[in-house]
């Protein structure tokens, strides 16, 4: 499957397509999902990116473990979170989390290019070989291995960032690298603690007072923000 300029592929890929579709059906109905989102879901194969171990839970609407403490986020947080930073096919997005490489082939479906940073090696090793064995190529999806509080300052500004793992405050690169009008979404909080999931948008230059919109929209609990930022 290798996706073609502008985001979408245009090609659904046939293996275990009725079990994301009927998955993917439910979420957008439960959860006010748009169809051009939905659509994107259901043209990533999730099976590809959970460990033979969990394949077959891989279309059940829950998180499931990838390995080293970290987990594949549940489908209907996964689709929630990219609905509300609605990625469009021009914008350039930053995830921070790479995982097991699934929200990033999410959104190669929906926007121009990609840049993914992961903490962990063990786990950027393994979303390389996951995306690039699902047709996203560097082209498409750009990985790093490091500390994402820095972000990825070089490709900067982004109109799009998401953030799959809790720091307990916004990293201030994070919110230096937002376009003007981009979205974040962020889970916040400790892992003691409640946590929010939190969506920034840019209005205007700068930090200071005005500079941003912020709405806190559901509690959620994400695995800790490794790095300067946890």
């Amino acid at each position: 499957m290798a996706p073609a300029s502008g985001g979408a592929t245009g090609v659904v890929q046939p293996e275990r397509a009725a079990e994301r579709n009927r998955l993917f059906d439910g979420i957008a109905r439960d959860y006010e999902i748009s169809p051009r989102v939905t659509a994107a879901l259901k043209r990533v194969p999730r099976h590809s990116f959970v460990p033979e171990t969990v394949r077959r839970e891989a279309y059940a609407d829950r998180p499931l473990p990838i390995g080293h403490g970290q987990t594949i986020s549940q489908p209907a947080v996964v689709a929630s979170m990219t609905e509300l930073v609605d990625p469009k096919p021009s914008d350039r997005c930053l995830e921070i989390g790479t995982g097991s490489g699934y929200q990033a082939a999410v959104l190669a479906e929906l926007c121009a290019r990609v840049y993914s940073i992961e903490y962990l090696a063990p786990l950027a090793r393994s979303a390389e070989r996951n995306l690039r064995g699902s047709g996203y190529g560097p082209d498409r999806v750009e990985l790093r291995t490091g500390d994402g509080y820095r972000g990825w300052p070089e490709a900067a500004p982004f109109q799009v960032i998401v953030v799959t793992a809790a720091p307990e405050h916004v990293p201030q690169p994070l919110k230096d690298q937002l376009a003007s009008g981009g979205r974040m979404v962020i889970p916040v909080g400790s892992q003691s603690g409640g946590q929010d999931l939190e969506l920034w948008r840019r209005l205007k230059p700068g930090s200071g007072e005005g500079a941003f919109e912020v709405k806190k929209m559901m509690d959620v609990r994400f695995v800790p923000f490794l790095g300067e930022g946890r």
